[in-house]
């Protein structure tokens, strides 16, 4: 199948969509590329295919479907598959609708964001800018589904060896980051000074080799490492119901809005 492509520019995103059929993702692509800051890949809805024109092309974003394969449930393995290659690309999984079941299944295996195919298109361009900058894309109700799941006592952090790689007051920290609390907050729940609460916060950032609040909460749901960047709490961060950053200490999310 061609590429929909033009000759690159270094300021175009390099985007790679693929829908669970090849007229969806041919009509899906031909969309985007009306928007003249992407330069978009166009592949056949074939798992093995997609792997090696993401191995070869290096897009900086990749959409997928959830249901791909011929029996539409090998979106989120070809997440996985994604997530391990040495390129890494950010990925936006398609959902036909917010489940939490999808949801959280979709950022364990390694979404930077999730997009309802019920939400108006031209929040996907919006959608792709976002994650690529490396935030979070989620509805406030999406992000509530990984909040709730993060203090479910199955999720655990631990070690290479099988220890907690967590102490028990750390995890007492991350449960009230969950929460949405703020530095001041954490202190008055744990019985500590906001400084202390401060170099708890250090110590899971460094142990966890992330850089936010809410990278913190992925993490946990994931249970792998994210990329270390240097960066330091503050205190009094907002609660995650924040739009997309405009200024420093705001977390690192995109909540869209749904229109009224």
């Amino acid at each position: 199948m061609a590429h929909l492509t033009a000759l690159p520019k270094p300021d175009r995103l390099r985007v790679l969509a693929a829908d669970s059929t090849a007229m969806s993702t041919q009509l899906l692509v031909e969309a985007l590329a009306r928007d003249t800051q992407f330069q978009m890949i166009e592949c056949p809805s074939d798992v093995a295919a997609i792997l090696n024109l993401v191995e070869r092309e290096k897009p900086q974003v990749v959409v997928i479907s959830a249901k791909m394969g011929e029996d539409h449930a090998g979106g989120v393995d070809l997440l996985r598959e994604l997530r391990a290659q040495a390129s890494s690309p950010r990925v936006i999984m398609l959902l036909d609708s917010s489940e939490r079941a999808a949801v959280i299944e979709a950022f364990r295996a390694g979404a930077q964001g999730v997009f309802c195919r019920t939400e108006p298109f031209r929040l996907l361009a919006k959608c792709i800018q976002c994650v690529e900058q490396g935030q979070v894309w989620a509805s406030s109700t999406e992000l509530q589904f990984l909040l709730e799941a993060l203090t479910q006592p199955a999720l655990a952090h631990l070690n290479s060896n099988g220890g907690s790689l967590l102490s028990a007051r750390e995890i007492d920290v991350v449960r009230c980051l969950a929460e949405g609390l703020s530095n001041r907050e954490i202190a008055r729940r744990l019985k500590l000074t906001e400084h202390t609460v401060k170099n708890y916060l250090f110590r899971i950032f460094d142990k966890l080799g992330v850089s936010s609040r809410v990278e913190v909460v992925l993490y946990a749901l994931r249970g792998g490492a994210t990329h270390r960047t240097n960066a330091s709490p503050s205190s009094g961060r907002s609660r995650p119901v924040a739009s997309v950053p405009a200024k420093p200490g705001a977390m690192s999310v995109a909540i869209r809005k749904r229109p009224t």
